[in-house]
């Protein structure tokens, strides 16, 4: 829990238990499949990527920063997980995820999470677009079935004839329970009624439609603790390192902007560094028990706060509805029709998808719009932690040359001869030419003084400016100072050793001070 959180044990009536336990079994229903499929990606038994989504959602509900919030075992790692497993083995796999939760755990204690305040608007409106288009792409290899004319194992085609009917028939009878059902009863939720409904269909009459139990058995006992099986050595660390590091990035971007996601739904902030933490030990934890590890996921997390899950009840009773599954109900859990399950995901990507981005693209500015469709594109074909990288770096830029074009100066002549450069505009390293270019050490006076009222001297680019300017001045016979900088300004001045004051001079914003400054302290030139 959140530093400063308190248990209210009295939102737990009747009524919020019911709707809590049950939003937590209609995610673990839709938690199955993603997990087998997520296996199959990694390269790994169904049941590794099970005992992941069980222990990795069970640590993070009882200890994340987002009470609502639903992790386990996901694409955006298994698809950088695979190379791992295909070259050197599942047990490798077990000790990378054990690293890449310490380092996760690191990001937390150092409170790195706050750092996800710096992902534009538009980059979480392409990432929210992006996810719901991936997850709806996911859903398409349920539409395959085993090719009989193949002589390959495990190769598929996409169904035709009436089991395509058949499966698309039972998909549009699930998103339609799941829209109209509320309008009925909000009793249960309607994505648990319609996966309910559907299965009991298919069961009734016999439907031959790919089931829960044709993807894998589902099957096994409790996770035992398993020391990963790899020698421990410097070259080990090699190998592992780069998987873990990506990994443990790719983890908490995509559950950080998760939690923001939540947070805009619920009301809630904060709980940054605290989902690092949960995460961290979660992964850790799965790690020594067999599992792939695992992040947030929208997905689940949507389908949780739709259904009516606001407490860490709903995520902690989809993690052990899905143990249940797993020990004793995997029989029935089995004979889900897919297509229900499909559905359910059809409506979360429904849901999920940033309908509004569409309508406000010609509204906005045009460097946030291109941001939305980058990411967006970004996320769909490589990851969604590069895209939000891409993002970033993109929003970054353009603010950058923006203020960079800010910069301007007026000048006035004093009664003394003395002339002022009133600068306005920040001065960072975006800026530099152009300050440059709005003085002429030839043909002014001998004394100019540029006043900051307006501006503010940012980094060491500017510092390097400022010192160049005053050699061109120094060269010319000519003195140039400074007035009006502001505490931090001054500050930083000083101490990159450019400023003649006294050593007790410690100005107030706004004070009509000039200083002198001293040339060849940051050493000219490159």
């Amino acid at each position: 829990m959140s530093r400063g959180e308190r248990i209210d044990f009295s939102v737990y009536t009747p009524s919020r238990i019911k709707t809590e336990v049950l939003s937590g079994l209609t995610v673990a229903l839709a938690l199955v499949p993603e997990a087998v499929a997520f296996a199959f990606v990694a390269g790994v038994h169904p049941l590794v990527g099970l005992y992941a989504a069980f222990i990795v959602g069970l640590i993070t509900a009882l200890f994340g920063g987002r009470p609502g919030m639903i992790s386990g075992a996901t694409g955006a790692l298994a698809v950088v997980m695979v190379a791992l497993v295909a070259q050197h083995g599942v047990e490798y796999l077990f000790a990378t995820v054990v690293l890449m939760g310490i380092l996760q755990i690191l990001s937390g204690i150092f409170r790195l999470g706050k750092f996800i305040r710096l992902v534009p608007h538009p980059v979480m409106l392409g990432f929210v677009n992006g996810l719901a288009i991936v997850i709806f792409l996911a859903q398409l290899s349920q539409f395959k079935v085993a090719d009989p004319n193949s002589t390959v194992e495990g190769a598929k085609v996409w169904m035709s004839g009436m089991t395509l009917v058949t499966m698309l028939g039972l998909v549009a009878l699930t998103m339609a329970l799941i829209h109209f059902m509320p309008r009925i009863t909000k009793a249960i939720p309607a994505p648990l009624a319609g996966i309910g409904i559907v299965a009991g269909i298919v069961i009734a009459f016999g439907i031959d439609v790919p089931r829960v139990g044709d993807l894998a058995s589902i099957a096994g006992g409790l996770p035992t603790f398993h020391i990963p099986q790899v020698p421990l050595t410097l070259e080990t660390l090699q190998i592992i390192l780069p998987y873990a590091v990506i990994l443990a990035a790719i983890g908490l971007i995509e559950s950080l902007l998760t939690l923001n996601l939540v947070g805009e739904i619920t009301g809630k902030t904060g709980g940054a560094s605290q989902e690092c933490l949960a995460q961290g030990a979660a992964n850790t934890v799965t790690g020594f028990f067999g599992g792939m590890g695992g992040c947030a996921m929208i997905g689940q997390s949507m389908i949780n706060v739709k259904s009516g899950g606001r407490t860490r009840l709903s995520g902690i009773s989809a993690a052990l509805f899905l143990l249940a599954f797993i020990m004793f109900a995997s029989g029935l859990i089995e004979q889900i029709p897919l297509a229900a399950l499909v559905g359910v995901m059809f409506m979360v990507v429904i849901g999920t998808f940033a309908w509004q981005s569409l309508k406000i693209l010609s509204r906005i500015p045009r460097t946030d719009a291109v941001v939305i469709i980058l990411v967006t594109i970004v996320t769909v074909m490589s990851d969604l932690a590069v895209a939000v990288v891409v993002g970033v770096i993109v929003s970054a830029l353009a603010y950058a040359w923006s203020n960079a074009t800010r910069i301007k100066a007026h000048s006035t002549v004093e009664k003394d001869g003395s002339k002022i450069y009133m600068l306005e505009g920040p001065l960072f390293f975006g800026s530099t030419d152009s300050f440059t270019e709005l003085f002429n050490p030839k043909e002014d006076p001998d004394t100019v003084i540029i006043d900051f009222l307006e501006s503010r001297v940012a980094d060491q680019s500017a510092l390097q400016a400022i010192e160049a300017l005053a050699a061109k001045y120094e060269a010319n016979g000519k003195t140039l100072q400074l007035r009006h900088l502001s505490r931090d300004c001054h500050s930083l001045l000083n101490r990159a050793g450019q400023l003649i004051v006294d050593s007790d001079d410690d100005p107030d914003y706004g004070i009509a001070v000039d200083y002198d400054i001293k040339t060849g302290s940051l050493g000219g030139g490159h």
